[in-house]
């Protein structure tokens, strides 16, 4: 190491450095003009720059550095870039606002000798993607199961132990997702008969068999549509609900509160949640149920000119009461997995508002997606078992 010998600051001063050694330091203090007058004699210094072993970190300090230009600013990134590749943590001290910018700017260029990176082909980029999104779903799958292991053997333990329940949050909850429902789950239900009875009626007249609207409103309305729409509609309201509220209170660390008093949040949270929407989902769906039939007695009426008894008499002879519980049987299902998606992603929520509005989008996603599989699953069931 050399002792300290810097050259006079005064004018046209050419570039200089020297070392100053401490335990496991080395500072290294730049003096003169950087520039590319002098960039031959600095550069060969540098390269014969000896660091020892036991030195950890390099201090580069600019405060005597009276001009820098690209030529110098380089060197400097050079003598940071081979030091920290050797282990060492470099520090940039006493540099300008302007010479700190250019040495930044100089080492974002690419490095000496190194190739511009080549950009992926589209096939390429869209064969990578589609494997990383693969991956993530893999892992997401496999958390998703974890979770619902976890749910189910607290639901058990809460079925074999009731007062673990926390009845004024189920209260709460089974008013929330239930009665509140009423009216928007009424009116698309409502809806839905009076299309899908036009929709059948326009085709049937063709063959003269407008009567068996009725039939086909029946069948359709019990086994499929109306616990279908009815659990899409609590999935979009009531499960993003779950997630939005419990992602908040991750944001707001409530949960980490919970956590400290002891108090476990799948217990306090995720039960009453889901136990609310397996209750009040069967009601909204034998509610839609209801309407969905009355307003495809309604339109039948106008436009087959069927009578609200000619349709009841059509439907008590052509529907049997096992299409009712083909639906009603998948209700809590639907139920608990809306739950358990909602109350799965809010915990997942990260520290950011950012996060809870991502989050909530998923988990709308996710329970519609689930519930159609499950649909399709108990459709594959049913048909397999003849009912």
């Amino acid at each position: 190491m050399t002792h300290r010998n810097l050259a006079a600051a005064n004018g046209n001063s050419p570039g200089d450095f020297d070392a100053e050694l401490t335990d496991e330091s080395l500072v290294l203090h730049l003096a003169g003009d950087w520039t590319i007058d002098h960039a031959g004699a600095l550069d060969a210094r540098l390269r014969g720059l000896s660091v020892p072993s036991a030195v950890r970190r390099v201090s580069l300090d600019l405060g005597e550095v009276e001009a820098l230009d690209t030529a110098g600013a380089w060197l400097v990134h050079r003598t940071r870039r081979e030091l920290e590749a050797r282990g060492i943590e470099v520090e940039l001290h006493g540099a300008a606002g302007a010479q700190r910018t250019l040495i930044e700017a100089v080492a974002s260029l690419p490095s000496e000798g190194e190739p511009e990176p080549k950009r992926a082909s589209p096939l390429i980029d869209l064969v990578a993607r589609t494997g990383e999104a693969t991956i993530d779903l893999a892992r997401e799958s496999v958390r998703l199961v974890g979770f619902f292991g976890m749910l189910a053997m607290k639901t058990a333990r809460v079925l074999l132990q009731p007062r673990r329940l926390r009845l004024i949050s189920l209260a709460y909850h089974i008013e929330a997702t239930g009665v509140s429902a009423v009216p928007i789950v009424g009116l698309l239900s409502f809806l839905i008969g009076v299309v899908l009875a036009y929709q059948g009626a326009d085709q049937l007249r063709q063959f003269g068999a407008e009567i068996f609207v009725v039939d086909l409103l029946g069948i359709s309305v019990l086994r499929e549509l109306g616990v279908l729409m009815t659990a899409i509609i609590v999935a979009g309201r009531s499960g993003s609900a779950f997630t939005a509220q419990i992602g908040t209170m991750k944001v707001n660390q409530e949960v980490d509160a919970m956590q400290t008093l002891g108090l476990d949040p799948v217990d306090v949270l995720v039960l009453p949640r889901a136990f609310a929407l397996m209750i009040t989902l069967p009601l909204l769906v034998f509610f839609a149920d209801l309407v969905a039939l009355f307003g495809g007695a309604t339109m039948s009426n106008f436009v087959l000119d069927i009578s609200y008894g000619q349709f009841m008499r059509q439907f008590q002879s052509a529907v049997d009461v096992g299409h009712f519980w083909v639906g009603m049987v998948k209700a809590p299902v639907f139920a608990f997995t809306i739950a358990m998606v909602g109350c799965y992603e809010g915990l997942k929520v990260g520290g950011s508002a950012e996060s809870v509005g991502r989050l909530t989008t998923a988990s709308v996603v996710r329970s519609i997606f689930l519930v159609i599989v499950l649909d399709a699953v108990f459709s594959v069931l049913f048909a397999v078992l003849g009912i």
